[in-house]
């Protein structure tokens, strides 16, 4: 998640990055939606078509991570797996460093995916299957992938950016306690070709589109894919279907998913016993990253803002519910 002082919408910024590519119409309508998260995103049209534009301060991202992510879809495409396209700029480059009044900033644009989010789909069996053998055949791709460039970074990399972190921070002796029983306990867990690569991290219901046309789907936003044991990318969506589904068909659709998941990509029963060590991995990184975003204040925020400083406290208690326990 970026700093919340980069959440608000900025148009003039928007349409200064994209110019590197080219867009239809004229100023002030250039964007036809905007969503700011962990980067902003802003829909546009070239040649009647729907791309987006995607950017984040270089303060806020690795210029090597975001060169891997693209990589790896430029890998997974060659395969035939449904993942975005990236556009090239005027400059014939997928990454873009642009300078502006607003500071330096990375910018690349996507092709929109077919079909519709998963979320916004009837969730029936068909579609869950398809959905858990996507997520498998990724797995499958990535455990034959080798990088060409530029490497993702790690659990690892992760854990240490976080012990980092926490260290300067006195009241945060638990998210630290935490932070060292992961490094430890995964410490514990084999690592191989067939349960450890390069993962999505990031595959929810929101990031994965069903189209009917070809019956299969379709993932975008590969920005916190990092290498990681494959039940990680496991554990995140079926904690992300739980919002979705009636607490009483959860377990039928979690066998669904698995079942499409193995056509493509075995996965250990060892390794699902796994998944709450998991979660507590991700409750810690979710913890921290908006520790980090939220950590400036200013006088005088607007009442939208004051209002999501509530929901992220909030989420931050939820998240450190189980810091400090054994796992």
């Amino acid at each position: 998640m970026l700093k919340l002082k980069y959440l608000f919408n900025n148009e003039d910024l928007a349409e200064m990055l994209v110019r590197n590519w080219g867009f239809d119409g004229k100023s002030p309508d250039v964007f036809t939606t905007y969503r700011i998260s962990s980067n902003a995103t802003y829909s546009f049209y070239f040649n009647g078509k729907t791309q987006f534009l995607r950017f984040s301060p270089t303060s806020e991202k690795c210029r090597e991570n975001l060169l891997a992510e693209l990589d790896f879809i430029s890998y997974l495409r060659s395969k035939e797996y449904g993942a975005l396209e990236t556009v090239g700029s005027k400059d014939r480059k997928e990454l873009m460093e642009v300078q502006t009044p607003w500071g330096d900033y990375y910018a690349s644009v996507f092709k929109k995916v077919p079909g519709i989010r998963i979320s916004e789909t009837d969730l029936n069996d068909h579609i869950i299957f398809t959905y858990g053998k996507s997520l498998g055949k990724l797995h499958r791709l990535s455990s034959e992938y080798h990088p060409v460039q530029s490497e993702r970074w790690s659990y690892c990399d992760v854990l240490s950016s976080i012990e980092s972190i926490l260290m300067d921070l006195p009241h945060e002796a638990l998210a630290l306690k935490e932070t060292k029983l992961l490094q430890e306990y995964f410490k514990s867990i084999p690592k191989s070709k067939s349960n450890f690569g390069l993962i999505h991290y990031d595959f929810e219901y929101d990031n994965v589109f069903y189209d009917a046309e070809s019956q299969s789907c379709y993932a975008i936003d590969f920005d916190d894919a990092m290498y990681h044991w494959y039940v990680m990318d496991i554990e995140q969506t079926l904690d992300s279907l739980q919002d979705c589904i009636p607490p009483e068909k959860y377990q039928e659709k979690k066998e669904c998913f698995l079942d499409g998941y193995r056509t493509e990509f075995e996965i250990q029963d060892e390794m699902l016993a796994l998944l709450p060590a998991f979660r507590r991995f991700a409750d810690l990184y979710g913890y921290v990253r908006i520790l980090k975003s939220s950590e400036e204040q200013w006088s005088h925020e607007p009442e939208w803002l004051v209002g999501l400083r509530g929901k992220l406290t909030q989420a931050m208690k939820n998240k450190s519910m189980c810091f400090g326990m054994d796992l």
